[in-house]
């Protein structure tokens, strides 16, 4: 796959985000084509979520500390692919009645509303397990450039990131604290799962098959773990203080389903604090990086600065 990812040297956030997300746009585009088969409607369900738009952060995480590491983002590509297939997966189950029941996402109807449950719900399986098969064929094809000791470590990592460790494991903790009391030991718990895993595993993901050494990924695992709370928290403060039209999705939904959020327990103003202080130590753990790491420090920025 040519994807003519260059180095980003030190870019302006918005162009570097446009690029990078046009660049793995396109390879998502490629990794689920449409199909005119008897499987036809699974892959346009797959691709109407799949290539919905949005900032695409994760995998951009994921190229940028291919990047940091001194590693060529080209190489990357179909880790961050993946990436973003696992979460847009993701996002179709949780969107289902049976999860958080939602009817708009991105501004557009929900994949089971266009799709109906069914369809919608093995749009997700196919993704999740598509996933892995691109970025095994990426990371161990014939033209692979990642080694095969490297590859193994990233598919297991991002497996368990995904999974019961993982993200599904903090969905499941969400869904059974609903209605009840929380602390905020246990909703940092949660959400590290829930969210930061899946950032953790994109950033050290990246890392590794970009040719970062043992103390690199350490350092880079501290950035993520930062950045996917410290985004968490912003996504709690939207959910309040933003309008449907804005965000393109409900808001005001955790509150109307009893969740415990960070602003119902801390408040607004403090929620916000957290928040920075959460961005701050993310770019704290890159001090010992140059300047090729300027993207991962514009994303934490970014992580606390968005607005959608």
């Amino acid at each position: 796959m040519k994807t003519n990812l260059q180095p980003a040297g030190t870019p302006d956030l918005e162009r570097y985000l446009r690029e990078r997300a046009s660049i793995v746009e396109h390879a998502l585009a490629e990794n689920v084509a449409d199909s005119d088969g008897p499987a036809g409607r699974l892959f346009q369900a797959m691709r109407y979520s799949l290539l919905a738009g949005g900032k695409r952060l994760r995998p951009v995480l994921a190229l940028a500390a291919c990047e940091a590491v001194g590693g060529s983002p080209d190489v990357a590509i179909g880790f961050a692919c993946a990436i973003e297939m696992i979460h847009t997966y993701s996002l179709i189950h949780d969107d289902l009645p049976c999860m958080d029941d939602d009817d708009l996402r991105r501004g557009r109807p929900t994949n089971h509303k266009v799709y109906g449950e069914a369809i919608a719900t093995l749009a997700g399986d196919g993704l999740l397990t598509d996933a892995f098969a691109v970025l095994a064929r990426s990371a161990l094809g014939p033209k692979a450039r990642v080694p095969s000791q490297v590859a193994l470590e990233t598919i297991a990592e991002l497996a368990e990131a995904a999974g019961s460790a993982g993200m599904v494991g903090g969905q499941v903790i969400d869904l059974l604290g609903e209605g009840r009391a929380m602390e905020l030991r246990e909703l940092e718990y949660l959400h590290r799962k829930k969210t930061g895993a899946l950032f953790i595993a994109a950033v050290c993901g990246g890392a590794r098959i970009g040719g970062a050494d043992h103390s690199q990924l350490e350092v880079l695992r501290e950035y993520a773990e930062a950045l996917g709370l410290a985004f968490q928290v912003v996504d709690d403060l939207l959910d309040v203080e933003e309008s449907v039209e804005k965000m393109g999705k409900r808001t005001h939904k955790d509150e109307a389903r009893g969740k415990a959020t960070y602003p119902s327990l801390l408040g607004v103003d403090r929620s916000w604090e957290l928040a920075r202080e959460l961005s701050h130590r993310a770019l704290d753990a890159l001090a010992g990086f140059g300047d090729r790491a300027d993207p991962l420090r514009m994303l934490a920025t970014f992580s606390v600065e968005r607005k959608l």
